[in-house]
């Protein structure tokens, strides 16, 4: 059981890297007027399915609050 949560955290971290480097990647692909909009677009999308998976994996390692 606890092996298992810290593999979740472990990989929470992992997701919150890839979402900061997505961001990056947004803002600097933004500023450039020659960036590709449809892959500007495609790293935003990523980035939304990334913070959507990051929020299901914070509520699964929050504890259960009694009814």
């Amino acid at each position: 059981m606890e092996e298992n949560l810290h593999s979740l955290h472990r990989r929470l971290i992992e997701l919150r890297i890839e979402h900061a480097d997505l961001d990056e990647a947004i803002d600097r692909g933004a500023e450039d007027p020659l960036c590709d909009e449809l892959a500007l677009r495609r790293l935003k999308k990523r980035r939304l399915r990334l913070r959507d998976e990051i929020a299901r994996l914070e509520q699964s390692l929050q504890p259960q609050e009694p009814a």
